[in-house]
């Protein structure tokens, strides 16, 4: 049975307790469930199926049991693992304060954009199939990076640290 990460945009402790989310993810028949970090993050093993239907099944799985709607960004972990295992960080030359991303897309862009871009501290270097790799410098205006990541790829998507990726990726 394959394991399963999903990443929900929009999840903070405030609007989805995890626990919920946990019990969810029971609910579109996930086992072995885990919830990682408070802010949207599960890992959990299920029935060998297209992450499109794993997506549709554990969206309306949440809907149902808080009443609210939540983008879920559904990935095998192996496929993290592979991504992890690989650092494509590892050979940017990035300050030590830059901080490292992964964006997640419902669907690579069409056609999609021509990269790196840089813009005020921020470099959107890779996109590897739904995946987009961003490094950025804290920048004073706050997360200058989002807007550009929406300006590039639309707001279907929702963004990781690398830490938090590397993590669920173990999970």
């Amino acid at each position: 049975m394959p394991r399963y990460v999903a990443f929900l945009r929009g999840v903070m402790p405030t609007n989805l307790k995890m626990a919920d989310l946990r019990r969810a993810a029971e609910e579109a028949g996930g086992t072995a469930v885990r919830t990682l970090l408070a802010s949207g993050n599960v890992v959990f093993d299920a029935p060998s199926r297209s992450e499109a239907a794993v997506t549709r099944a554990l969206e309306a799985a949440i809907a149902a049991r808080s009443g609210r709607a939540f983008r879920a960004f559904v990935r095998r972990q192996a496929d993290l693992g592979t991504l992890v295992a690989a650092d494509p960080f590892a050979s940017l030359p990035l300050p030590a304060a830059a901080k490292r991303i992964v964006t997640f897309l419902a669907s690579p862009p069409d056609p999609p954009p021509a990269l790196p871009v840089e813009h005020e501290g921020v470099r959107v270097f890779a996109l590897s199939g739904r995946e987009v790799l961003t490094a950025y410098l804290p920048h004073p205006r706050g997360p200058v990076f989002m807007t550009l990541l929406e300006r590039l790829f639309g707001t279907e998507a929702t963004t990781r640290t690398w830490d938090t990726v590397r993590k669920c990726a173990a999970g």
